[in-house]
């Protein structure tokens, strides 16, 4: 099947990618770039055109299920403003020092300023030991 070819796709994925398009393109999204986050998310959710010769054949329900659940549960924190996309809050700490509250990029930069050996290959949990 050919790059963008969408004849494997059910009537009812196509609605969907379209009903989702449109929802970006009503946000402001670039139209190009709105079919492209719409195909993409129907990918995610059904695996693929689900019609004979289809990827989406392969992927187990469960699965599709799980990933429809998991698309609906970020859709709801986008809408309440939770969106994990959006950059966290994480300049006005008010002077934080716990170490377990930094992520591990901030821990990486603090581990470099006080110049801790093997950092670079260090997890979370070594960098919060290495930093104590």
């Amino acid at each position: 099947m050919p790059r963008g070819e969408k004849s494997k796709y059910t009537d009812t994925q196509q609605r969907k990618a379209e009903h989702i398009e449109d929802s970006y393109e009503e946000r402001g999204v670039p139209a190009k770039e709105a079919e492209a986050r719409a195909w993409a998310t129907v990918n995610k959710q059904s695996g693929g055109g689900e019609r004979k010769g289809g990827s989406g054949q392969e992927k187990s329900e469960t699965a599709k299920r799980a990933d429809r659940k998991d698309s609906a549960h970020r859709a709801a924190e986008a809408r309440s403003g939770d969106s994990p996309n959006k950059s966290s809050t994480r300049s006005d700490r008010s002077g934080s020092t716990s170490l377990t509250d930094l992520t591990r990029d901030e821990l990486m930069h603090k581990a470099q300023e006080r110049d801790v050996h093997g950092r670079s290959k260090m997890r979370k949990d070594e960098l919060i030991k290495a930093l104590s």
